[in-house]
Protein backbone atom coordinates (compact mmCIF):
# COMPACT_ATOMS: atom_id res chain seq x y z
CA UNK A 1 0.00 0.00 0.00
CA UNK A 2 1.52 3.66 -1.30
CA UNK A 3 0.54 6.32 0.59
CA UNK A 4 1.67 9.74 0.37
CA UNK A 5 3.49 12.09 2.54
CA UNK A 6 1.11 14.76 1.42
CA UNK A 7 -2.31 12.60 2.91
CA UNK A 8 0.04 12.05 6.30
CA UNK A 9 0.75 15.67 6.55
CA UNK A 10 -3.05 16.43 6.33
CA UNK A 11 -4.27 13.73 8.53
CA UNK A 12 -1.43 15.54 11.07
CA UNK A 13 -2.86 18.50 10.78
CA UNK A 14 -6.62 17.68 11.33
CA UNK A 15 -5.52 15.08 14.44
CA UNK A 16 -3.09 18.61 15.76
CA UNK A 17 -6.36 21.01 15.45
CA UNK A 18 -8.93 18.99 15.96
CA UNK A 19 -10.94 21.16 13.48
CA UNK A 20 -10.84 20.32 9.78
CA UNK A 21 -11.48 24.41 9.28
CA UNK A 22 -8.26 25.50 11.40
CA UNK A 23 -6.50 22.52 9.36
CA UNK A 24 -7.24 23.55 6.17
CA UNK A 25 -5.89 26.98 6.35
CA UNK A 26 -2.82 25.80 7.76
CA UNK A 27 -2.70 23.41 4.74
CA UNK A 28 -3.68 26.22 2.25
CA UNK A 29 -6.40 23.84 1.20
CA UNK A 30 -10.15 24.38 0.86
CA UNK A 31 -12.13 22.61 4.05
CA UNK A 32 -14.03 20.17 1.66
CA UNK A 33 -10.85 19.27 -0.24
CA UNK A 34 -9.23 18.45 3.68
CA UNK A 35 -12.27 16.30 4.02
CA UNK A 36 -12.28 14.20 0.94
CA UNK A 37 -8.74 13.47 1.36
CA UNK A 38 -9.21 12.25 4.29
CA UNK A 39 -11.82 10.11 3.96
CA UNK A 40 -10.19 8.51 0.53
CA UNK A 41 -6.98 7.97 3.16
CA UNK A 42 -9.14 5.92 5.61
CA UNK A 43 -10.54 3.66 3.04
CA UNK A 44 -6.68 3.32 1.85
CA UNK A 45 -6.16 2.61 5.03
CA UNK A 46 -8.80 0.37 5.69
CA UNK A 47 -9.65 1.90 9.45
CA UNK A 48 -11.34 5.20 10.46
CA UNK A 49 -8.63 7.79 12.08
CA UNK A 50 -11.44 10.24 13.17
CA UNK A 51 -14.81 10.06 14.92
CA UNK A 52 -16.93 12.92 13.51
CA UNK A 53 -18.46 14.10 16.25
CA UNK A 54 -20.70 17.85 16.68
CA UNK A 55 -18.03 19.31 18.67
CA UNK A 56 -15.12 18.38 16.18
CA UNK A 57 -13.22 15.53 15.23
CA UNK A 58 -12.03 12.88 17.59
CA UNK A 59 -8.72 10.52 17.01
CA UNK A 60 -9.81 6.78 16.68
CA UNK A 61 -7.82 4.51 18.40
CA UNK A 62 -6.14 3.54 15.04
CA UNK A 63 -5.68 7.03 14.95
CA UNK A 64 -3.77 7.80 18.28
CA UNK A 65 -1.58 4.75 17.12
CA UNK A 66 -0.71 6.19 13.90
CA UNK A 67 -0.53 9.95 14.69
CA UNK A 68 3.37 9.73 16.27
CA UNK A 69 4.21 7.44 13.56
CA UNK A 70 3.26 9.78 10.80
CA UNK A 71 5.16 12.80 12.81
CA UNK A 72 7.85 10.49 12.69
CA UNK A 73 7.93 10.43 8.91
CA UNK A 74 7.39 13.27 8.11
CA UNK A 75 10.48 14.89 9.93
CA UNK A 76 12.61 12.58 8.45
CA UNK A 77 11.70 13.56 5.45
CA UNK A 78 11.79 17.19 6.42
CA UNK A 79 15.38 15.72 7.76
CA UNK A 80 16.52 13.93 3.79
CA UNK A 81 15.49 17.43 2.15
CA UNK A 82 17.62 19.52 4.28
CA UNK A 83 20.13 17.55 4.08
CA UNK A 84 20.00 16.85 0.31
CA UNK A 85 19.69 20.77 0.04
CA UNK A 86 23.07 21.41 2.01
CA UNK A 87 24.46 18.86 -0.18
CA UNK A 88 23.83 21.75 -2.89
CA UNK A 89 25.06 25.02 -4.08
CA UNK A 90 25.45 27.65 -1.03
CA UNK A 91 21.68 29.35 -2.44
CA UNK A 92 19.55 26.78 -4.03
CA UNK A 93 15.86 27.48 -4.26
CA UNK A 94 12.67 25.83 -5.97
CA UNK A 95 10.36 28.05 -7.43
CA UNK A 96 6.76 26.19 -7.92
CA UNK A 97 4.34 26.59 -11.16
CA UNK A 98 0.84 25.45 -11.96
CA UNK A 99 1.24 26.74 -15.57
CA UNK A 100 4.13 27.83 -18.08
CA UNK A 101 4.78 31.35 -16.76
CA UNK A 102 6.18 33.28 -19.67
CA UNK A 103 5.58 36.90 -20.22
CA UNK A 104 9.38 37.40 -19.76
CA UNK A 105 8.69 37.58 -15.96
CA UNK A 106 11.42 35.24 -14.76
CA UNK A 107 13.75 34.30 -17.52
CA UNK A 108 16.11 37.42 -17.52
CA UNK A 109 15.68 37.15 -13.10
CA UNK A 110 16.34 33.99 -13.38
CA UNK A 111 18.97 33.64 -15.61
CA UNK A 112 20.96 36.54 -13.39
CA UNK A 113 21.20 34.45 -10.49
CA UNK A 114 22.41 31.36 -12.19
CA UNK A 115 24.84 33.62 -13.59
CA UNK A 116 25.73 34.37 -9.77
CA UNK A 117 25.82 30.47 -9.05
CA UNK A 118 22.80 30.31 -7.67
CA UNK A 119 20.81 26.56 -8.26
CA UNK A 120 17.49 27.50 -9.01
CA UNK A 121 14.92 24.91 -9.91
CA UNK A 122 11.65 24.96 -11.45
CA UNK A 123 8.99 22.77 -10.97
CA UNK A 124 5.33 21.64 -12.16
CA UNK A 125 2.86 21.31 -9.67
CA UNK A 126 -0.71 19.97 -10.37
CA UNK A 127 -3.44 22.34 -9.36
CA UNK A 128 -4.15 19.51 -6.93
CA UNK A 129 -1.76 21.40 -4.87
CA UNK A 130 -3.25 25.54 -4.72
CA UNK A 131 0.13 26.06 -2.91
CA UNK A 132 2.14 24.89 -5.95
CA UNK A 133 4.42 23.23 -3.20
CA UNK A 134 4.97 26.17 -0.81
CA UNK A 135 2.31 23.77 2.02
CA UNK A 136 4.98 21.08 2.40
CA UNK A 137 8.37 22.88 1.67
CA UNK A 138 9.09 21.32 -1.80
CA UNK A 139 8.77 24.84 -3.37
CA UNK A 140 10.24 27.97 -1.35
CA UNK A 141 8.73 30.12 -3.61
CA UNK A 142 6.15 29.83 -6.33
CA UNK A 143 4.26 31.56 -9.39
CA UNK A 144 0.55 31.25 -8.64
CA UNK A 145 -2.54 32.80 -9.82
CA UNK A 146 -4.44 34.34 -7.36
CA UNK A 147 -6.56 34.20 -4.54
CA UNK A 148 -4.52 31.32 -2.61
CA UNK A 149 -6.63 29.58 0.05
CA UNK A 150 -5.82 29.99 3.72
CA UNK A 151 -3.47 32.39 5.40
CA UNK A 152 0.49 31.97 6.14
CA UNK A 153 1.54 33.10 2.24
CA UNK A 154 2.68 36.60 1.35
CA UNK A 155 2.55 37.68 -2.45
CA UNK A 156 3.33 39.88 -4.51
CA UNK A 157 1.51 40.49 -7.86
CA UNK A 158 3.39 40.64 -10.94
CA UNK A 159 1.06 40.77 -13.78
CA UNK A 160 -2.81 41.65 -14.55
CA UNK A 161 -4.59 40.60 -16.94
CA UNK A 162 -7.75 39.91 -18.64
CA UNK A 163 -9.61 36.77 -18.82
CA UNK A 164 -10.66 34.84 -22.59
CA UNK A 165 -11.96 31.94 -23.19
CA UNK A 166 -10.64 28.64 -24.78
CA UNK A 167 -13.15 27.47 -27.24
CA UNK A 168 -12.68 23.66 -29.92
CA UNK A 169 -12.43 25.21 -33.07
CA UNK A 170 -15.84 25.19 -34.69
CA UNK A 171 -17.95 26.50 -31.20
CA UNK A 172 -20.70 28.70 -31.89
CA UNK A 173 -19.16 31.71 -30.31
CA UNK A 174 -15.55 30.84 -32.45
CA UNK A 175 -16.34 33.50 -35.35
CA UNK A 176 -16.76 36.00 -32.16
CA UNK A 177 -14.12 38.77 -31.78
CA UNK A 178 -15.24 38.95 -28.31
CA UNK A 179 -17.53 37.17 -26.14
CA UNK A 180 -19.99 38.27 -23.52
CA UNK A 181 -19.47 36.11 -20.50
CA UNK A 182 -23.37 36.32 -20.21
CA UNK A 183 -23.07 33.78 -23.57
CA UNK A 184 -21.23 31.17 -21.96
CA UNK A 185 -23.31 31.30 -19.06
CA UNK A 186 -24.97 27.65 -19.74
CA UNK A 187 -22.03 26.06 -21.50
CA UNK A 188 -20.03 23.66 -19.12
CA UNK A 189 -16.69 24.61 -18.08
CA UNK A 190 -13.50 22.19 -17.61
CA UNK A 191 -12.95 22.95 -13.62
CA UNK A 192 -9.31 22.84 -11.64
CA UNK A 193 -9.63 19.90 -8.93
CA UNK A 194 -11.76 20.90 -5.99
CA UNK A 195 -8.91 20.92 -3.90
CA UNK A 196 -7.63 23.83 -5.73
CA UNK A 197 -10.20 26.20 -2.98
CA UNK A 198 -11.09 29.65 -4.59
CA UNK A 199 -8.84 29.24 -7.51
CA UNK A 200 -11.46 27.22 -9.24
CA UNK A 201 -14.40 29.29 -8.49
CA UNK A 202 -11.87 31.81 -9.96
CA UNK A 203 -11.94 30.12 -13.14
CA UNK A 204 -15.07 29.32 -12.94
CA UNK A 205 -16.01 32.78 -12.91
CA UNK A 206 -18.48 32.07 -10.04
CA UNK A 207 -18.66 35.68 -9.27
CA UNK A 208 -20.23 36.72 -12.23
CA UNK A 209 -23.35 34.13 -12.63
CA UNK A 210 -25.82 35.78 -10.20
CA UNK A 211 -25.89 32.71 -8.05
CA UNK A 212 -25.86 29.86 -10.34
CA UNK A 213 -23.26 26.82 -10.18
CA UNK A 214 -21.70 26.88 -12.78
CA UNK A 215 -21.87 23.37 -15.23
CA UNK A 216 -18.81 21.16 -14.76
CA UNK A 217 -18.40 18.92 -17.73
CA UNK A 218 -15.11 17.47 -16.34
CA UNK A 219 -12.57 18.33 -13.97
CA UNK A 220 -8.69 18.84 -14.70
CA UNK A 221 -5.12 18.72 -12.60
CA UNK A 222 -3.28 20.10 -15.65
CA UNK A 223 -3.05 22.64 -18.46
CA UNK A 224 -2.31 19.52 -20.60
CA UNK A 225 -5.51 17.74 -19.16
CA UNK A 226 -7.38 21.15 -19.31
CA UNK A 227 -7.13 21.62 -23.36
CA UNK A 228 -7.75 17.91 -24.11
CA UNK A 229 -11.16 18.08 -22.28
CA UNK A 230 -11.56 21.56 -24.22
CA UNK A 231 -11.07 19.91 -27.59
CA UNK A 232 -12.53 17.05 -27.52
CA UNK A 233 -16.19 19.00 -26.15
CA UNK A 234 -16.29 18.37 -22.69
CA UNK A 235 -16.67 22.16 -21.97
CA UNK A 236 -14.87 25.53 -22.10
CA UNK A 237 -12.14 27.01 -20.04
CA UNK A 238 -11.31 30.63 -19.12
CA UNK A 239 -7.69 31.55 -19.48
CA UNK A 240 -5.06 34.36 -18.67
CA UNK A 241 -4.74 36.62 -21.82
CA UNK A 242 -1.01 36.16 -21.27
CA UNK A 243 -1.55 32.05 -21.79
CA UNK A 244 -3.33 32.54 -24.89
CA UNK A 245 0.05 32.36 -26.98
CA UNK A 246 1.63 29.81 -24.46
CA UNK A 247 -1.22 27.52 -24.85
CA UNK A 248 -1.85 28.05 -28.73
CA UNK A 249 -3.22 25.19 -30.54
CA UNK A 250 -5.10 24.50 -34.40
CA UNK A 251 -7.61 23.21 -32.64
CA UNK A 252 -8.14 25.58 -30.11
CA UNK A 253 -9.89 29.27 -30.52
CA UNK A 254 -9.10 32.22 -28.15
CA UNK A 255 -11.57 34.48 -27.46
CA UNK A 256 -11.64 37.94 -24.44
CA UNK A 257 -14.43 37.88 -22.72
CA UNK A 258 -15.86 40.93 -21.98
CA UNK A 259 -17.44 41.47 -18.05
CA UNK A 260 -14.98 39.84 -15.95
CA UNK A 261 -12.57 41.14 -13.37
CA UNK A 262 -9.03 40.38 -14.39
CA UNK A 263 -6.62 38.04 -13.67
CA UNK A 264 -3.71 38.07 -11.03
CA UNK A 265 -0.57 36.03 -11.63
CA UNK A 266 1.85 36.64 -8.71
CA UNK A 267 4.85 35.23 -7.03
CA UNK A 268 4.12 33.35 -3.86
CA UNK A 269 6.32 32.43 -0.42
CA UNK A 270 5.79 31.44 2.99
CA UNK A 271 5.48 34.70 5.37
CA UNK A 272 7.79 33.22 7.92
CA UNK A 273 10.48 32.35 5.33
CA UNK A 274 13.05 35.37 6.11
CA UNK A 275 15.63 33.95 4.25
CA UNK A 276 17.28 37.17 2.46
CA UNK A 277 17.90 35.02 -0.53
CA UNK A 278 13.73 34.52 -1.11
CA UNK A 279 13.45 38.27 -0.31
CA UNK A 280 16.03 39.05 -2.93
CA UNK A 281 14.44 36.98 -5.47
CA UNK A 282 11.04 38.20 -4.88
CA UNK A 283 12.28 42.09 -5.19
CA UNK A 284 14.09 41.46 -8.29
CA UNK A 285 11.13 39.56 -9.58
CA UNK A 286 8.62 42.95 -8.55
CA UNK A 287 11.18 45.54 -9.79
CA UNK A 288 12.72 46.38 -6.46
CA UNK A 289 9.65 46.16 -4.97
CA UNK A 290 9.06 45.86 -0.77
CA UNK A 291 7.60 42.36 -0.04
CA UNK A 292 4.45 42.59 1.66
CA UNK A 293 2.16 39.76 3.42
CA UNK A 294 -1.24 38.44 1.95
CA UNK A 295 -3.13 35.61 1.04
Amino acid sequence: MDVHLRDLRYFVAVAEELHFTRAAERLYVSQPALSKQIRVLERQLGFPLFDRRPGGPVLTAQGEALLPRARQLLAAWQDALGAARAAGPAVALTVGMQTAVGRDVQRDVLSGFRDRGWRITLRLVPWEDPSAGLADGTSDLAFVWLPLPGAGLATRTLARERRWVALPAGHRLADRSEVDFAELGDEPFVALPRSAGPLRDFWLATEARGGREPRVGAEAASPDEVFEAVVSGQGVVLIAEGNVGLYRRSDLVHRPVRGLPAADLAIAWRADDHRPEVAELVAALTRGGHPQPGG
